[in-house]
């Protein structure tokens, strides 16, 4: 039984389409996790923004607060000079000591809640802090999985897509629990 050199054309040509369909899974793997891979570095990125965002905003607060005890201090000391100091018009001077009075009682409360509110500012930071490494670990593993899974067009051995199935779902694990933190 002999063939013909067309017959052998078609044969390898058949060959070779079977072997591309078999492949075909781990270019559409390969595609999913090229979408994975950019959806979590967009991800990353947003909550590493969010946490310079809320850096900004602690800041801001504690120089806000450190304002405000520099004017209650400057008070004290104006309340302190006042206590030593004679006075032609008494009744002004009360007047004067009174109303200061009032003011380092109102700065003492308010720079209670505004340090309140830089803590709070920091613990918020420090979750999207760890939600960013979160992605950004996320986003390694699915790239380990993009190219370990790339490697099975190469070699042909489905270990490796395999392998990448693997790192695939660790990568996704990772993610997911970055989403959960509160």
């Amino acid at each position: 039984m002999t063939s013909s050199p067309e017959e052998m054309q078609e044969l390898q040509e058949r060959a070779e389409q079977g072997q591309q369909s078999r492949l075909a899974p781990v270019s559409l793997t390969m595609a999913i996790l090229a979408v994975f891979v950019a959806a979590v570095s967009v991800l990353g990125h947003r909550a590493h923004t969010e946490e310079i965002i809320l850096q900004n905003r602690v800041t801001d607060t504690w120089a806000y607060y450190q304002a405000k005890n520099t004017q209650r201090q400057t008070n004290e000391i104006f309340l302190d000079l006042l206590k030593i100091s004679e006075f032609r018009d008494q009744k002004t001077a009360e007047a004067l000591r009174n109303k200061y009075e009032d003011a380092v009682r109102s700065f003492a409360g308010r720079q209670d809640e505004i340090k309140n509110e830089a803590h709070k500012l920091e613990k918020e930071m420090e979750i999207e802090r760890r939600r960013g490494d979160r992605f950004d670990l996320s986003e390694s593993f699915l790239e380990v999985a993009l190219v370990v899974t790339s490697i099975t067009l190469l070699t042909r051995k489905r270990v490796f897509w395999g392998a990448g199935f693997f790192a695939a779902a660790i990568g996704l694990v990772v993610a997911v629990t970055a989403l959960a933190l509160h």
